[in-house]
Formats: structure tokens, C-alpha cells, sequence
């Protein structure tokens, strides 16, 4: 760490200089700009930046199938608006793999293909960018999801839990703009700013469409154990309906409370949310027991269900949790 003394000039200008180290460091040299960022007690200095896209090149020679799509959705969550795929000669599956990679994105698209080079742009505004927006619409699918996902149990509806199934990649390509969104606030305060929300807040945020994408993982799971079961008895599929209203008012109350502007009415969801976790416990044990009641290799399957429904509340718990911290006071 380094001090530097404020001085005044013309009476009423305060000036402070700049570390030697740090301005060559990033070519600030005499007449350079810098630009100035302000976040409650801090002052924020970074040099001034004209670049509009960054962009990034990627050697894919040795890269093939998963392993080339991790690839790429980590450039994109990098930063990188413009993403250069080389190789001496880019595979026909290597393709495939870079085009199933960017259905996972919003805004994505391939704008040049040559033999050895594929092209990548992220062709969506900056501007229309918005972390709050994106985190709703997680909330909204993954509690429909879920909903619809014990629906299907409780019916016998294949239909309706193959459409949970499909819907898993709505939120995955929101929480791959979270993540993007985030890491950018994290690199530059410049992209807060813009964002218009505090990068303390954008954490908050983060972690929260963490537990949205792990919900609705789970409601995944849910329906997909639900095409392999036939009819349940009716006393498990009650009690199944009313851990996931349980489980749904928990989830609702932490959102509730991670988005209230109020303090005080953010404590109060927050902590109700906590409280009906244990509850939660408690039904889940109930339950537990009916299933041992049934033929073993199907008491098996509703257990993941009724595991999956508990961890669900948990997650919701953990956004509660998150929630609180928020509307702590600031030290």
C-alpha cells in the first residue's frame, strides 16, 4: 500500500498523485486521462479505456466435443464480445461443438467461418444488460419448473415433465449472463456504473442464480425420475404436494427479500424463509418414513424426489441468507 498527501490548488482544487509504478504500468504518461469512479467512501482510478469489444483468440487444435464447448462458454463469460477460433484445420465436429456452445448464449452468434478459423460474436447491447431482469426471469422459470416437475409426478404426466426438461437450458443461458455480467463488474467499475447497481449487490445477485440454477436443476431431476415411475400412492403424493408448497413459499420469500428496497421488510422475508427451512426438516422426515412403507426400488425413486424437493428449500434458505447480508448494515 501506498499513501500519497491531498493538496490544494487554485483554493478551491484538490489534487493527489499517482504512483510512478502503476502509471507506467499502464502507459500514464504526462496529458494521459484517467478516468474517476466513485462508490460511497472510495475513489476508484483506472485508465481510460476507448476499446469498445474485447476480444480474445482461442488455439482449439487439440480441443474436441465438451472440453471445446467449456471452451468457449468460458471466453463468453470471460468478457470477450469477439472470440477468434483457430486451428490449422477447424473439424466438421469441431464445429458442431462450437455451434451447440453458442445455443447455450443469448446474443451470441457466428459471424466468419474459414477453414481454419471460426469467428464468435456477442452481437447483444451492453446496455440491454440488466442483472436484476435476468435473475427475475431465473426465478420465474425455476419455480415453474419445479411446480410443473411434481405436477407431473403426482398425474403421471410425461409430457409435462419432458417440457420441465427442455425448459433447464432457458436458465442455464441466464446464468451464464449472470456470470458475465458479474465478472465484468468484477473487472472494471466502469461496467457497475453502467449497470447502475452496486458490485456488492452483483455479488448478492450472483449467488442468489446460483441457487435459482441448482433449483431448477433439481426440478430437472424431479422429471426425470418421474418418466420412470408409474402411479404413487395417494398419501405420498399429498404429502409431496405439501413439502413443495412449503418448499415454493421459502423460495419466494428469500427473492422477496433479496429484492425488497426496504431494510427492515428484507430482514422480516429473509427471516421467515430461515424459520420455515426447519420446518421443512421436519416434513421431509415425515415423509421419509411413508416411503418405507412402499416396494423398495420405488420408495427409492421418491426419496431423490423428496431429497431433491429438501435441497430446493435449502437453496432457498441459502438466498435468504444472502438476502441478509444485503440488507446489513454497511461497516
Amino acid at each position: 500500500m501506498e499513501t500519497r498527501k491531498v493538496q490544494v490548488t487554485g483554493g478551491s482544487t484538490y489534487t493527489v498523485s499517482l504512483p510512478k509504478t502503476w502509471a507506467t504500468a499502464n502507459d500514464i504518461s504526462n496529458g494521459s486521462t484517467v478516468e474517476l469512479y466513485s462508490e460511497d467512501d472510495t475513489l476508484l482510478v483506472t485508465p481510460q479505456t476507448t476499446t469498445e469489444h474485447q476480444e480474445g483468440t482461442l488455439e482449439i487444435a487439440t480441443l474436441e466435443d465438451e472440453q471445446l464447448i467449456r471452451a468457449v462458454l468460458t471466453m463468453y463469460v470471460s468478457g470477450f464480445d469477439i472470440i477468434t477460433l483457430e486451428a490449422d484445420r477447424i473439424t466438421t465436429d469441431q464445429r458442431r461443438a462450437i455451434r451447440n456452445a453458442i445455443q447455450g448464449l443469448i446474443g451470441v452468434e457466428i459471424v466468419e467461418e474459414q477453414t481454419g478459423t471460426v469467428v464468435v460474436q456477442d452481437l447483444l447491447d451492453s446496455a440491454e444488460l440488466s442483472i436484476i431482469n435476468a435473475v427475475t426471469r431465473m426465478r420465474l422459470i425455476a419455480t415453474s419448473m419445479l411446480e410443473d416437475a411434481i405436477t407431473a409426478l403426482v398425474e403421471n404426466d410425461d409430457d409435462i415433465a419432458h417440457d420441465v426438461t427442455e425448459r433447464d437450458d432457458d436458465v442455464d443461458r441466464l446464468w451464464l449472463v449472470v456470470s458475465r455480467i458479474f465478472r465484468a463488474t468484477l473487472r472494471s467499475p466502469k461496467a457497475a456504473e453502467e449497470l447502475g447497481v452496486p458490485r456488492e449487490d452483483c455479488f448478492d445477485y450472483h449467488s442468489s442464480a446460483r441457487q435459482l440454477e441448482r433449483i431448477a436443476d433439481h426440478a430437472v431431476k424431479i422429471s426425470q425420475l418421474t418418466l420412470k415411475l408409474d402411479d404413487i400412492p395417494d398419501n405420498v403424493a399429498d404429502a409431496l404436494l405439501d413439502l413443495h408448497s412449503d418448499t415454493d413459499d421459502i423460495i419466494e420469500k428469500a427473492m422477496d427479500a433479496l429484492f425488497a428496497e426496504e431494510s427492515d421488510q428484507a430482514t422480516d422475508f429473509g427471516h421467515d424463509a430461515l424459520e420455515s427451512v426447519l420446518e421443512i426438516d421436519e416434513h421431509t422426515r415425515h415423509i421419509d418414513d411413508m416411503l418405507r412403507e412402499l416396494e423398495p426400488a420405488h420408495a427409492q425413486s421418491l426419496g431423490l424426489i423428496l431429497d431433491s424437493l429438501s435441497r430446493s428449500g435449502d437453496y432457498g434458505g441459502n438466498i435468504a441468507e444472502t438476502a441478509l447480508q444485503k440488507a446489513a448494515p454497511s461497516p
